[in-house]
């Protein structure tokens, strides 16, 4: 039976975040199934999440079709959630999330130049507020997928606090030693940056690269100042590994009796970034 569920806008929920220690666990999802273990593990522990939608996966799903699916499940399990792009890479496909209902939107100008990422960020921010929806914006080096984890180029307190003040965004990602998919050495976060720049701002502070944090680094995360923990490779990553054991070990074609165990593996996982939020 579906359920219903009145909740804030993310803009409200991080302002009633602020001087708090916890967080929101922002979650992506890629079809359906990770869709559905993500909703299971939110109601399960009656915990809000954020369902994220990168560019790759609106392609793969269609826009409206993956923000629908979205907005349906967490009105049917009845979670406090908000459907946010996640790494948007221009200001157009930004536009066009805002313009499509998107909770939240993410403008991804990391790499360019602080000025001109300002800039861009600003005219996202004006499109952004004329519909309410909020603004994430990242400033330092967190490594994507593919990129060189040698690279660190931390945010530092006294860019952040510019950054935040020129362009009105409602949450930051910072870099303080985190990077996007699987470590090949345990992540050592940089703590004294992260009070600094949580002393520095009034914004929401974000943490990419959250898959494969130590469970007590991301707790002194949360209880520093991150209000928004981002967790994707992982959530792929168990979807996927269990998947390949159960069609290697069983002859069964209905994908119905398949593909539950693999939904429960990722269910597991989320259930336990949420109780660290």
């Amino acid at each position: 039976m579906e359920k219903t569920y009145n909740y804030m806008t993310l803009k409200e929920k991080y302002i009633q975040l602020q001087g708090k220690s916890g967080a929101l666990l922002a979650t992506n999802f890629y079809n359906f199934e990770t869709l559905r273990a993500e909703m299971q593990a939110a109601s399960k522990l009656n915990k809000p999440i954020i369902l994220q939608l990168t560019q790759s996966s609106i392609d793969y799903m269609g826009l409206e079709n993956a923000l629908n699916m979205g907005r349906t499940a967490l009105k049917y399990y009845g979670v406090e959630g908000w459907i946010h792009l996640d790494h948007g890479g221009s200001v157009e496909l930004a536009e066009q999330c805002i313009k499509a209902g998107f909770d939240s939107v993410m403008f991804d100008g990391s790499e360019l130049p602080m000025e001109q990422n300002i800039e861009l960020t600003q005219k996202v921010v004006k499109m952004a507020q004329e519909k309410g929806v909020c603004v994430e914006a990242e400033l330092g080096y967190v490594a994507k997928l593919g990129q060189s984890t040698e690279k660190m180029e931390y945010t530092s307190a006294e860019d952040a606090k510019a950054f935040a003040e020129a362009t009105g965004i409602d949450a930051l990602a910072i870099a303080i030693g985190t990077a996007h998919g699987f470590y090949k050495e345990e992540p050592r976060l940089d703590f004294d940056r992260l009070s600094e720049i949580a002393a520095a701002t009034n914004v929401a502070l974000v943490l990419h690269g959250g898959s494969g944090v130590p469970d007590e680094q991301v707790r002194k995360a949360v209880e520093l100042g991150i209000k928004k923990l981002n967790v994707a490779t992982e959530i792929k990553n168990a979807f996927m590994e269990n998947l390949k054991y159960l069609l290697l070990n069983n002859t069964e074609i209905d994908l119905r009796k398949v593909f539950p165990p693999a939904i429960l593996a990722v269910q597991n996982l989320v259930e336990s970034k949420l109780n660290l939020v």
